[in-house]
């Protein structure tokens, strides 16, 4: 995999397509992380808009498959060429921007008009730590997708509330023979972050709402007794109500287990609407979303999540970089890629239109309106460490799951692990 993506770096530049040629037309290679067909399309058709505006510029975008894309992008990063836009997620930023491989675009972002139209959650991120690294173009919120039909003949008069009730719900529907199963389970690539959202509804009185991998006390919230109860209800969701092979799915397997009509339940941010939409094997009538599932006391966590487009620190063309993540944030252009993506917009107002208030959407309207209930917090994804904790909780999940490890000594070496983080900082 390691040769595939640095092959790839040393092709970008070998071949110029970052640069300016003969005319003084400047070319920037562009890089997306979470790809798919229809998002890919509809970039590449705001990309020629943009073009349009600003002749001089060229914009090449490079899509590579979403589970190795972030390591492609790493791998190209760290070759210093071939990358000047790239797609930067809360997930990447810490380990990125520690590393020195992002710009921090203040100087070139300094008095853009596009500042005030700005949501205050995006202005936050865009400026954290006194930087900017990146542009949000939208927002993600987990909510549960779900089988409409396939929850009526079982027997339930709506969708599950809680964990548990997701448990006995995904059970009952299980149906191997027919290829029906319950949940579409995350044993993959980012499988810790749907561990980490049960732990976080178990523990939800007790987080610290900035620093959501901890408990009020000081502890890290995997310490918690609570967390052994989630855990074990998580895992049971895998053995008595998922697909074997979701073992090693990850998000593309999971999204098609729920698009395709062989899984019940699924737990995803709302881009996936748009590719559920999509879906030939289940009908708009059969599926919808509801709000995200609670732990024993009623309330779950809402991690505060987001995604955006910043500017390789070894890129030559930053001013011209810096143009066009503008465009991308800006107006018609924004408000196209959020309502294309299904994402929270990053521009004020732009969430009252009639697109946010039907279907799939009302289960986030639901949530926004019981804040009491479905609680944002802000988990610790700017750590410099953030890609070594997931791939070390992604390979304990999968120890876990092949009997390599038990539930307990799992949590008892995350809560170790983020001790010893937090105690070096």
């Amino acid at each position: 995999m390691a040769g595939l993506g640095i092959g790839l770096a040393a092709s970008l530049a070998l071949s110029g397509c970052s640069g300016t040629a003969d005319d003084g037309t400047v070319t920037l290679q562009m890089v997306e992380s979470l790809t798919n067909p229809a998002r890919t399309e509809l970039l590449e058709t705001l990309i020629g808009e943009f073009e349009e505006e600003n002749p001089g510029i060229k914009v090449e975008l490079v899509s590579p498959p979403t589970d190795q894309a972030d390591q492609k992008i790493q791998q190209m990063l760290q070759s210093g060429s071939g990358v000047d836009v790239l797609e930067v997620r809360d997930l990447t930023v810490g380990p990125f921007s520690t590393n020195g491989w992002l710009a921090d675009m203040t100087e070139e972002f300094e008095g853009w008009s596009g500042w005030d139209a700005l949501t205050d959650n995006a202005r936050n991120v865009a400026t954290a730590n006194d930087a900017t690294y990146f542009i949000p173009y939208g927002f993600y919120g987990i909510s549960l997708f779900y089988r409409t039909d396939l929850v009526e003949q079982a027997g339930f008069d709506g969708p599950p509330e809680s964990w548990e009730d997701l448990l006995e719900q995904a059970e009952a529907i299980q149906d191997p023979a027919s290829n029906t199963f319950g949940y579409a389970f995350r044993g993959g690539k980012n499988g810790y972050s749907n561990a980490a959202l049960i732990i976080e509804a178990y523990v939800a009185d007790d987080l610290d709402l900035e620093n959501a991998y901890r408990l009020k006390n000081g502890d890290s919230m995997f310490a918690a007794p609570e967390a052994l109860e989630a855990i074990e209800l998580y895992f049971d969701l895998f053995e008595r109500a998922s697909p074997p092979s979701s073992v090693a799915w990850g998000y593309p397997e999971m999204v098609e287990g729920f698009s395709n009509g062989s899984t019940a339940f699924l737990l995803q941010d709302p881009e996936v609407i748009a590719a559920v939409q999509q879906s030939t094997a289940i009908t708009e009538e059969q599926w919808t979303t509801a709000p995200m599932l609670v732990g024993p006391t009623g309330k779950a966590i809402q991690p505060l999540a987001t995604a955006g487009w910043g500017t390789a620190e070894a890129s030559e063309h930053k001013e011209e970089a810096a143009k066009l993540i503008q465009f991308l944030s800006e107006g018609d252009a924004s408000i196209r890629f959020t309502e294309g993506n299904s994402l929270v917009p990053i521009l004020d107002g732009a969430e009252d239109a009639e697109f946010y208030k039907t279907g799939a959407w009302e289960s986030y309207l639901t949530m926004n309106a019981s804040p009491e209930t479905y609680i944002t917090a802000v988990q610790p994804r700017g750590v410099a460490w953030w890609t070594e904790w997931s791939e070390k909780a992604d390979a304990e999940i999968q120890q876990v799951l092949i009997g390599q490890l038990t539930p307990e000594e799992l949590l008892a070496g995350w809560d170790a692990y983020w001790v010893e983080k937090w105690a070096s900082e």
